[in-house]
Formats: structure tokens, C-alpha cells, sequence
């Protein structure tokens, strides 16, 4: 006999209902319900179904939670897989002077580019950084945003390093969003160590990386190969002594220039591959067999106003994993507009709205490894669902930069919600 499922929070009457179960393996589960509706109960998916089937499949509890979504999209949370976002100090003048003409060279040369934040950011105690990154959470989850992952990497000493991954801890249980930790020590090479590359490597790899492995939280640890960054040798030595310490390797690769990075993430067995500006054509099948996820940050390609552009159509098209993120940082994407990055892969990295979409959620968790609870819309995932008041996916991506979120809902419950006008 059919037992119908109990549900503490409905949302019915969405024009599109986006599932992605066919990303995630859920058998014949769909990825999109039109006119759809969607159940939870204590936090996680229960059903799915026709809006009209509602009332008659599930069980609404008494003081139950109803949301009529008045015919816009619902989707799944935006997981944000890759942010700088515990930092101290403002690059704003710096940002300035970049658009007027001065380079960055120039600008380093007189403290600026990332050692002006790595000095704020060590200057700055546990309790600063948590309430600096505080207001930028809050915008993420205007945007939609209820999982972020978040990296050191402006600290580069022991000490500092750990004060920023103590706040990322903290952050996680002082707002809705959920937060994923990574170590990002090989950001770049500290002042004090210009002349002793290897010194710092050294720091990086005999006491860096098994104190973040100690601290129990810490998922990841992430390394920019790079000229001026890391060399792929110097990066293999962290991430390597990461791996034994029990954290997964990233990288951030191929940004400005292929050095063999993708090399190295593909024997690792990296969980993800971040930036791809400057991917090689040749990379594009080796990458998309190695299920490594490619991350494409197309914010940055703006902010940077980079010609090239991460080829997310030829590396779709080669059956590659994806996912998006905004990459928010104070030197290169100072934003937490998560609509603009759904745009922004379409004009840029030439995905479709739904593409971008599925990129921004269920390709987003793969690259955390939460793929298995969150990023898609399906009984038993959690319940972390956005509800925007436009009536597709298509609107988003090309209402360019324009929030139209409503309401956003984390594990269950309404932890943000926007008195909009109708779907536009």
C-alpha cells in the first residue's frame, strides 16, 4: 500500500523545476519537472512531482511551511566551489589605478598586488577576519548561494594560515551557508622567503599543511602553478605531503600560461582543475578522461578584462566534468554576484542557461565531493533549493547580473527571503 510521505516545508506552483537527476545517477529521475512542485521533511527531499499531484501524494503536516513559488524557476542551492573570501584590506585604489593604465608590476612594486593583502590579513586577528567575511557571505546567499568553499592563502605562514582556517570553521556555524574548507598556503611565495623559494616550500610541506591536516576540518589543499606562483615541481611536493596527510590536491591551472599543471593534476587524481583561460586544445580530452572537474571563473575573465576565455563548450563537448564558481577575491573577482557567473559562462565559456545552471549546482558539489546530498533536487538530497522570481532558466543567464532571487531555503528551512515583484 502507497504510504505518503510527510512534508514540514512545500513549494508548489514553479514553472520550472530544476532536479538534475540524471547528473547525479537517481535512475530515471529527471532533470527538469515543468509546472513542478517539491516536498521536505526535517531538512531533506521527500518528493517531487506535478503540481497538481501535491495534495493527493503527500502527507502536509500541520504548521507546515507553503510556499507558492508564483510560477518562477526553482532550483537547487548555488554551491560556490572555489572562493578567497577570509581576507583583510581593500585592493580598491589598486583597482583603480589597473583601469587607468598602471600595471601590476609597477603597483607590486610599491606593496601592492598580494602581499597587500597577505600584510592586512596577518595583521588582522580570528576575530576580524570572521567579522570581514560575515557581509560577504550575506550577499552570497542573497545571490542563492547555501554551500561555499573557502581557502587560506593570504596568511603564507604558519600561524597566519591557521587563524584563517579557524575563521572559516567559525564562519560555518555563525550564518546559513554551508562552508568547505581549503588550505591554500602554495598561493604565492611570502616576501620574507623572495630569496629561499625552497624554505618556503619546505614550511609549506614539514609544518603548513600537517597542522591544517590536524585540525580535522580542512577538506582540501589547493596550489597555483603559475610563473611568479609555484613551479609544477614545487606544487607536487605540497600536494603530495597532502595527500598523506588525508587532504585532497587542486589546483588552480593554466590561468595565464600552460606550465603543466594539468599534467600533474591528472596523476594526482586531483578533484578539480581551476581557471582553464589558457587551457591547450590537446589538454581538452586527456582533462575530460581523467574526471578531474574543470572550474571555470569567468567573473575573473571580466575583472581582468582577459581576452581568453576557459573553453567550457569544447571541454562539455568532450564529455568533461564542470562546474562554476565566482573565484570572489580581492584582486582578480571582488564580487558575490552569483547571477552575473551564470551569464557570464554563457557569453564567455559558451554553455546554454541550463548548462551554467547545472555547472553552478550539481557540478559544483561533484568538485566538493557533496555531490551524493547537494546540488540536485532529489528524495533524500538535502533540501537546499532556490526559489527566483523569473520563469526560467534562460531568464537568469540573460537578465544579465540581475538577482532574482525570492527566497532561498537551507536544509529545510527559509533562511532568506526578498519581497520581489512578480517574475520579470
Amino acid at each position: 500500500m502507497f504510504r505518503r510521505p510527510a512534508a514540514d516545508l512545500v513549494v508548489r506552483n514553479a514553472s520550472q523545476l530544476w532536479c538534475f537527476g540524471t547528473e547525479v545517477g537517481a535512475g530515471d529521475w529527471p532533470d527538469l519537472v515543468e509546472d513542478g512542485a517539491i516536498a521536505a521533511c526535517e531538512g531533506k527531499v521527500v518528493w517531487i512531482g506535478a503540481a497538481d499531484a501535491l495534495a493527493r501524494e503527500v502527507e502536509i503536516l500541520p504548521g507546515a511551511v507553503d510556499i507558492d513559488a508564483e510560477r518562477g524557476v526553482v532550483t537547487p542551492g548555488f554551491v560556490d566551489c572555489h572562493t578567497h573570501l577570509v581576507f583583510a584590506g581593500s585592493r580598491a585604489d589598486e583597482h583603480s589605478a589597473r583601469c587607468a593604465g598602471e600595471s601590476y608590476l609597477s603597483l607590486s612594486a610599491k606593496g601592492g598586488g598580494i602581499n597587500a593583502t597577505v600584510r592586512a590579513t596577518r595583521a588582522a586577528s580570528e576575530d576580524e577576519l570572521v567579522s570581514l567575511a560575515l557581509p560577504r557571505l550575506g550577499r552570497l546567499l542573497e545571490f542563492g548561494v547555501t554551500t561555499a568553499e573557502m581557502k587560506s592563502g593570504y596568511g603564507l605562514s604558519l600561524d597566519a594560515e591557521l587563524r584563517s582556517l579557524n575563521a572559516i570553521a567559525r564562519l560555518g556555524a555563525l550564518q546559513p551557508i554551508e562552508t568547505v574548507a581549503t588550505l591554500m598556503c602554495a598561493h604565492a611565495i611570502p616576501p620574507e622567503f623572495a630569496s629561499d623559494r625552497a624554505g618556503y616550500v619546505d614550511l609549506c610541506v614539514g609544518e603548513i599543511v600537517p597542522a591544517a591536516a590536524r585540525l580535522g576540518f580542512v577538506r582540501f589543499c589547493d596550489a597555483f602553478v603559475e610563473e611568479g606562483a609555484f613551479s609544477v615541481a614545487e606544487a607536487r611536493r605540497v600536494l603530495e605531503r597532502a595527500l598523506e596527510e588525508g587532504l585532497l590536491p587542486r589546483l588552480h591551472a593554466d590561468q595565464m600560461t600552460s606550465r603543466g599543471a594539468i599534467d600533474l593534476a591528472i596523476e594526482l587524481e586531483a578533484a578539480t582543475v581551476d581557471h582553464l583561460e589558457a587551457l591547450k586544445a590537446e589538454d581538452i580530452p586527456r582533462l575530460a578522461a581523467s574526471g578531474v572537474t574543470a572550474v571555470l571563473l569567468p567573473t575573473s575573465t571580466l575583472f581582468l578584462d582577459d581576452p581568453r576565455r576557459a573553453p567550457g563548450r569544447a571541454l562539455r563537448d568532450a564529455g568533461a566534468a564542470l562546474a562554476l564558481a565566482t573565484n570572489l577575491n580581492p584582486g582578480t573577482a571582488m564580487s558575490e554576484n552569483a547571477s552575473l557567473v551564470l551569464g557570464l559562462a554563457c557569453r564567455f565559456n559558451g554553455l546554454s542557461a541550463e548548462e551554467a545552471l547545472a555547472a553552478f549546482t550539481v557540478g559544483s558539489a561533484r568538485a566538493l565531493g557533496l555531490d551524493h546530498r547537494l546540488g540536485a533536487l532529489c528524495p533524500g538530497f538535502q533540501a537546499d533549493l532556490v526559489v527566483h522570481a523569473a520563469p526560467s532558466a534562460a531568464h537568469l543567464a540573460w537578465h544579465l547580473g540581475v538577482s532574482h532571487v525570492r527566497l532561498v531555503v537551507k536544509r529545510g528551512q527559509v533562511v532568506f527571503e526578498r519581497a520581489v515583484a512578480s517574475c520579470a
